[in-house]
């Protein structure tokens, strides 16, 4: 049976923004993260990241590289579980001409989001996105889950902004938040 997910933006919402992180050393996780997402383990929601990833159209950084930033993440917030990291690499004018490519999996669109809920099977109907930006909750919305923007990373400057087209079901703080939100929300027999 597929199970709720909460699909969390990476940068700005369970590690600090840095721009670019092009090595290690830049990693910064917030100190909630990892018990924001044991709560939502241990309540049967799949943590899924869904990140755009320009960086490496850019030629900044490599595949692998951002493979190993999101095993070191792991490592981070363990005994907590992040289920699956899904990234869009792609920009129409990217330097790196392998990744030039007008996608549907770069958020705002909600291809990432439909990928994961393909591979890993979830309900889409029980789910939530969760970022520090107005194209998070786009990208939530055109996907058909609830949406809740952060203030961490961009989130405080882009509150201020008007959205463009998608509306938050919430504006909170920070994931430890938008997680305990999730849970007051949500049915415990949705949840099954």
């Amino acid at each position: 049976m597929s199970r709720p997910a909460v699909f969390l933006d990476r940068d700005g919402t369970i590690i600090e923004e840095r721009s670019y992180i092009d090595r290690l050393g830049l990693l910064s996780v917030f100190p909630w993260t990892g018990d924001a997402l044991r709560l939502l383990n241990r309540a049967g929601y799949a943590a899924v990241v869904i990140s755009n990833q320009s960086g490496i159209a850019r030629g900044m950084f490599d595949e692998p590289f951002l493979m190993q930033l999101h095993g070191e993440i792991d490592r981070r917030i363990a005994p907590a579980r992040i289920d699956g990291y899904f990234f869009c690499p792609h920009l129409p004018d990217a330097a790196v001409a392998q990744y030039r490519a007008d996608c549907d999996c770069r958020k705002p669109k909600p291809g990432l989001i439909a990928r994961a809920a393909t591979e890993l099977d979830l309900d889409l109907s029980r789910s939530w996105m969760v970022g520090d930006r107005w194209l998070d909750v786009a990208c939530g919305r055109a996907a058909g889950v609830r949406s809740i923007l952060v203030r961490t990373g961009y989130g405080a400057h882009e509150e201020a902004r008007i959205p463009p087209a998608a509306e938050a079901d919430a504006i909170l703080n920070n994931l430890m938040e938008a997680v305990g939100w999730i849970l007051r929300s949500s049915s415990p027999s949705s949840l099954r």
